[in-house]
């Protein structure tokens, strides 16, 4: 099927919202922590974060518009930090959860029965259940102006991770942790990796897999 710019404008807006936010494919699941100055907890779940570079350590995501009233982004503009937590196969229910609009005197830690826990680096919360957890200190955040979203980035500052899943040239197999993809807005897969390739290099025709 082709689908026209005026095609896609004219889509039911819940069938065009399902289409284009599963165009992307398959990204990766994460939960937000955040605290406000009164200690309220927020945790929101978001499929948007970004690798934004590795020195200085960076990491981004994209937050919606503020037509309503976005907790996380206003306690990382508060505090200055926040935290990044992987979404697992045991827990995915629980964090999909968090994506129901709370008020701000709500804990989507309470709602959800995720435990939130803290290190002495950061204020913001971690998410006990996940297997990866990255504190972030805000450095940058800007409104997108085309459609009001927020970009957010933030300097890593620390990483709390098993150490029998680093491997000696650094990579973390994230698939030991039983981390969970997500595509479209409520869709969770796991992953089953192919093959870890050989730094690419110029002159090296690839064999088609035959299959």
């Amino acid at each position: 099927m082709h689908f026209s710019l005026p095609d896609i404008e004219n889509m039911d807006h819940r069938f065009k919202v399902n289409f284009i936010n599963s165009l992307s494919g398959f990204k990766s699941a994460n939960l937000v922590g955040s605290i406000d100055k009164n200690d309220q907890h927020n945790l929101a779940i978001i499929s948007s974060v970004f690798h934004l570079g590795a020195d200085p350590a960076l990491m981004g995501f994209i937050n919606r518009p503020d037509s309503v009233e976005r907790h996380t982004l206003s306690n990382i503009i508060e505090t200055g930090f926040f935290t990044l937590n992987n979404v697992t196969q045991s827990m995915y229910k629980q964090a999909h959860q968090t994506s129901a609009r709370y008020a701000k005197t709500e804990s989507e830690f309470d709602e959800t029965g995720l435990i939130p826990i803290f290190s002495n680096t950061i204020a913001a919360p971690y998410v006990e259940q996940s297997t990866v957890r990255i504190g972030l200190e805000l450095v940058e955040q800007s409104q997108i102006k085309y459609n009001n979203t927020h970009l957010v980035i933030g300097k890593i500052v620390e990483v709390i991770v098993q150490d029998n899943v680093i491997q000696n040239d650094g990579y973390i197999d994230i698939e030991q942790l039983n981390t969970v993809a997500v595509s479209g807005l409520d869709n969770y897969h796991t992953t089953h990796r192919l093959e870890r390739l050989a730094y690419a290099k110029s002159g090296v025709q690839p064999k088609p897999l035959i299959i």
